[in-house]
């Protein structure tokens, strides 16, 4: 099969990466809607989120990992494929049992990020690497905030199930595409799946994703929780036990600790804590009524408008990135979007008093976002070897989950921590709140500040591993 234009492949790319960012936040503000329409209670209705984050959290490097081995674009299709069934049963989902099982499978997704960027690394001329990472990472960022300012007129105007239609004929559509034109990579791992890892990575995932996310109804000193936490800690050790002594490892843990691999994840899990902390809490804070002392009593809709100038600070910042990083690389940007992100949150302790306030914020941060999420993939992609690309971004992604979720559940505790009588957070839970983000987002530039600034010659990536030496594009 000839090759196609890359423009075609990135095209399809980016459609399918964005419906899945899309679909991350999507349904969170229409999830009062969907408990009232399927008759359930608000702790069963927040399965929706939970389902979705522990099912891409458990496929992301799983699938990543694959598509280096059985090829990209057969394993790429496959997930699209997944999405669409998810997506389709969602819509018709006459439960709320079957909804979470339909997000489940929407959360094989996930895999669309690495094979993503392992298909741009595989098929796009080493110039256009670079920046065809950053637009598309540009796109992922502004898929998120999307699904945020979107999900407030759809739900308004038709129904909450046109969340799922409306992606169903966007991905069925990408199906077609991706199948007709994308071409398949000829560079392939070598060796297998190793299962026993896969399942060991999939258990201490849950195992540590699941009490963070269900910890404020379940209770932070419960039994369940601490459980979960304990069998998190033992469940990673036997999988880096594993994952060291495989000839075939699922996450090469040598190329895990390259300075300019850890150093980037590092950044990822502190600066995911304050992005997903910042998407799950100012929106609600915009709704809360005046009356309790702050907010604006501001409809889904109109909370949704507040963010836009997220989304589309988001996307441009994305795609200057990719003209900004071969002169300035991308260490540079990584530190610039988490210091942004420190300056958003701190401006947002300090004054929240006006909607104005507010929309700053919110562009200040989806400027941190958008240089953030292009600096790190081209970061991790520019490290490792192509054959090792689906996998370690895969954990990237993964990696700045687990700090979302952690971001998540620490502001939730201080936020939720002490209640007015009328039910309400106080002022103060939200303003401690934004100084945890704050301090967490400094602390990602600090970490971004260690990854290596010297263009290495050579990434050397031992045999065992089964994979060749690459170059390194760091800087």
């Amino acid at each position: 099969m000839p090759r196609t234009s890359t423009r075609l492949t990135f095209a399809v790319l980016a459609t399918g990466a964005g419906v899945f960012s899309m679909l991350q936040s999507l349904i969170a503000p229409a999830l009062p809607t969907v408990q009232h329409a399927l008759h359930t209670s608000q702790s069963t209705a927040t399965w929706v989120m939970t389902a979705y984050l522990l099912s891409a959290s458990v496929f992301t490097p799983i699938l990543g990992r694959v598509g280096d081995l059985v090829g990209k674009k057969r394993t790429l299709v496959g997930v699209l494929l997944a999405v669409l069934a998810g997506c389709l049963v969602a819509a018709l989902a006459p439960d709320i049992g079957v909804l979470v099982v339909a997000r489940v499978v929407q959360g094989v997704g996930g895999a669309l990020f690495p094979l993503s960027f392992g298909i741009i690394r595989d098929e796009f001329a080493p110039a256009e690497v670079s920046g065809s990472i950053s637009t598309l990472s540009a796109v992922i960022a502004a898929g998120g905030g999307v699904g945020m300012v979107a999900a407030g007129p759809i739900v308004s105007a038709l129904d909450y199930r046109w969340l799922f239609w409306i992606p169903v004929a966007i991905v069925a559509a990408t199906v077609l595409i991706a199948v007709a034109y994308v071409p398949e990579s000829p560079k392939r791992a070598q060796g297998k799946v190793g299962w026993y890892g896969a399942i060991l990575l999939s258990a201490w995932l849950v195992a540590l994703l699941l009490p963070l996310s269900q910890a404020g109804q379940w209770g932070w000193g419960s039994a369940k929780v601490l459980g979960l936490f304990a069998a998190a800690v033992v469940l990673f050790v036997l999988w880096l036990t594993a994952e060291a002594r495989s000839r075939t490892p699922l996450i090469d843990l040598r190329v895990m600790r390259l300075p300019a691999v850890w150093t980037t994840n590092a950044a990822a899990l502190l600066f995911g804590a304050g992005m997903y902390a910042i998407w799950s809490f100012l929106p609600g804070f915009v709704q809360t009524p005046s009356t309790a002392g702050y907010g604006f009593g501001a409809s889904v809709t109109a909370s949704g408008l507040l963010m836009l100038p997220m989304l589309l600070a988001m996307f441009l910042s994305g795609i200057l990135s990719g003209r900004l990083e071969p002169r300035v690389g991308a260490k540079a940007l990584l530190t610039a979007g988490a210091a942004l992100g420190a300056l958003a949150c701190g401006f947002l302790t300090l004054w929240h008093d006006a909607q104005w306030q507010i929309a700053v914020v919110a562009g200040l941060f989806g400027l941190g976002i958008g240089l953030a999420f292009a600096s790190m993939a081209n970061l991790v992609v520019g490290s490792v070897p192509p054959e090792q690309t689906g996998a370690a971004t895969g954990m990237n992604a993964n990696i700045r989950t687990i700090g979302g979720s952690i971001g998540a559940a620490l502001t939730g505790v201080l936020v939720t921590g002490r209640l007015q009588p009328s039910g309400l957070p106080y002022a103060s839970g939200y303003t401690h709140g934004w100084a945890l983000l704050a301090l967490l987002c400094l602390a990602a530039a600090g970490a971004a500040l260690l990854v290596p600034a010297r263009r290495q010659d050579r990434t050397t990536i031992p045999a065992a591993s089964g994979a060749a030496p690459a170059p390194a594009r760091v800087r």
